[in-house]
């Protein structure tokens, strides 16, 4: 139950966690008993318990169903927890006698049963939604807490700028997982930050990195504005990535590289610039003669898989004068990491020579995190998931920057192909 004790490790008056998953999976269940145990260590009255739940609408029936919540919430009860407040998502509006029989099934005060009905819009029209049907003044009630007007002036501004976009520009994710959108949601969500950054709408069109294969780059890519490579594990669709970023690097397009996408940008400079023929990562090849990317030192020998990678939050130093360096303003970050190669610094000198950046880097200079071209718009490549760090109010540099680049080649700004 260690995850209990982190919960708290907050140097703020307020901690805020979500629990993922469905009540009643058994995955969830020690997530489940860890929040069961935290108001008796804090106090009952120290502790709220929020739960969003699923009130369906059958088309047949002609009516919503509030089974489904009353059986989530008699889990929850069965084993210690009592929500002290339900958000109800649905399709249509809850009526007052929908309500009631929530309340009194699932013994909840009346004014705690809160409706989320979907948005047509926008995902980011919740808050507001929430913030009208008054839950703000709930959870400060429950805490005795005082407080002045809700100010979401932000969140006004944010939809507006989505309603009212000033440009507009589409931008290609090559990915092995492309059929599946919600593989890539922190992608999507990320861009749609961007977007929001720049008063843009960014539209996002997922390719397989195994069409690009059989169809050629040209082919699939020609007439976007930008071009964004994710990460992913595996073999497959690997030589469509890589085939995709030379495309992006040949003609100007901006390329944001993520993990695995900065691992093939590496790639394709080193054969096709750096003329290290059959240059590639022994994840996929493990007798190539010029092994770019490889294993970290710490990985040789290891068997067991999973929480053995690197993992979590790092530290990285920016090089300045590079583009990473004044998207974030900063001279030093920290951003998540989930992967096991990495760029090989046997080939370091080489590779700059051939006019690779290394625009960032662990503290000691060992591992390289970002890389980028200086003869190109905007064309940077990291080993770690900056989406995961973007947010609706504050886009992650890199996606703003990704976007803004964008924007300016849509705007029909002049590029030379590369020979």
């Amino acid at each position: 139950l260690e995850f209990r004790r982190v919960l708290f490790r907050s140097e703020t008056d307020i901690a805020i966690t979500e629990i993922g998953g469905t009540v009643g999976d058994i995955e969830s269940l020690p997530f489940l008993e860890a929040i069961r145990q935290i108001p008796l260590e804090v106090g009952r009255e120290n502790c709220m318990f929020i739960h969003l739940t699923l009130v369906p609408y059958l088309k047949a029936a002609g009516e919503l169903k509030t089974k489904p919540t009353q059986h989530s919430v008699g889990i929850l009860r069965q084993i210690g927890i009592q929500p002290d407040i339900l958000v109800c998502r649905t399709e249509r509006a809850l009526d007052v006698s929908d309500r009631e029989k929530i309340a009194l099934f699932c013994n909840v005060p009346l004014d705690c049963v809160i409706e989320e009905r979907d948005k047509d819009f926008s995902i980011y029209e919740v808050p507001l939604s929430l913030q009208s049907n008054r839950i703000d003044e709930l959870v400060l009630k429950r805490f005795g807490l005082q407080a002045g007007p809700a100010d979401l002036d932000g969140w006004h501004d944010i939809l507006h700028r989505l309603r009212n976009p000033e440009h507009e520009v589409s931008i290609a994710l090559v990915g092995k997982y492309a059929e599946h959108r919600d593989a890539y949601k922190s992608i999507y969500e990320a861009l749609d930050h961007g977007g929001i950054a720049h008063k843009t709408q960014v539209r996002v069109q997922p390719i397989k990195s195994e069409d690009i294969e059989r169809e050629g780059a040209e082919r699939l890519l020609a007439g976007f504005d930008g071009l964004i490579v994710p990460g992913g594990f595996g073999e497959r669709g690997i030589e469509g990535k890589v085939e995709a970023i030379s495309f992006a690097r040949e003609r100007g397009l901006p390329f944001l590289g993520i993990c695995l996408g900065m691992q093939c940008a590496v790639i394709d400079v080193a054969r096709n610039r750096a003329g290290l023929a059959g240059a590639h990562s022994t994840e996929f090849a493990k007798n190539t003669p010029h092994p770019v990317i490889c294993l970290m030192d710490e990985q040789q020998g290891v068997v067991d898989k999973g929480g053995t990678m690197r993992l979590g939050a790092q530290p990285c130093v920016l090089t300045e004068g590079t583009k990473s360096a004044t998207a974030y303003g900063a001279a030093r970050i920290s951003e998540r990491h989930r992967h096991r190669y990495e760029f090989n610094h046997k080939y370091r000198a080489q590779l700059e020579q051939a006019g690779l950046v290394i625009a960032g880097t662990s503290p000691d200079g060992s591992l390289v995190e970002i890389v980028e071209l200086a003869d190109h718009p905007w064309f940077v490549a990291v080993q770690f998931h900056p989406e995961f760090k973007s947010k609706p109010t504050a886009a992650h540099p890199l996606f703003a920057g990704l976007v803004a680049a964008a924007v300016e080649r849509h705007a029909g700004s002049a590029w030379v192909t590369e020979a």
